[in-house]
């Protein structure tokens, strides 16, 4: 699998280096889910800047990191959608709603702030 998975103080930064599998989302899923107890992580931020696409397996598969993440007491936040695959997306109708995004990891990491310190910064 080629993704990293870093920590950031309490969060945790997954960056993805390219393509995915299906198996291998489903694994990224599962390593998040036991590092976030693992490291009491407080957030999430999942990089998909190298996706060249984002088909509805991707899609839903990044809905149910954010959702087990939840549970576990994460928030989770994607960052890096490309212009192109935003467009495609919506052109296909498929939309990450109600998941968290920004535009890279300085902003992911504010909302994060914001969010596990109570200080109301709204999500996207």
């Amino acid at each position: 699998m080629t993704v990293a998975i870093l920590r950031q103080g309490e969060y945790l930064v997954a960056s993805i280096q390219s393509d995915l599998t299906d198996a291998e989302v489903l694994e990224l899923r599962d390593q998040l889910s036991e590092r976030v107890g693992l490291y009491r992580a407080r957030g999430i931020v999942v990089d998909v800047t190298a996706f060249d696409v984002i088909d509805s397996f991707v899609a839903r598969s990044l809905g149910s990191i954010a959702v087990t993440a939840r549970l576990r007491g994460a928030d989770t936040v994607i960052v890096g959608i490309q212009p192109d695959v935003a467009i495609a997306m919506v052109q296909f109708d498929l939309n990450l709603e109600p998941l968290i995004t920004a535009l890279d990891l300085d902003e992911a990491l504010r909302l994060l702030d914001g969010r596990t310190r109570g200080d109301g910064e709204d999500a996207r």
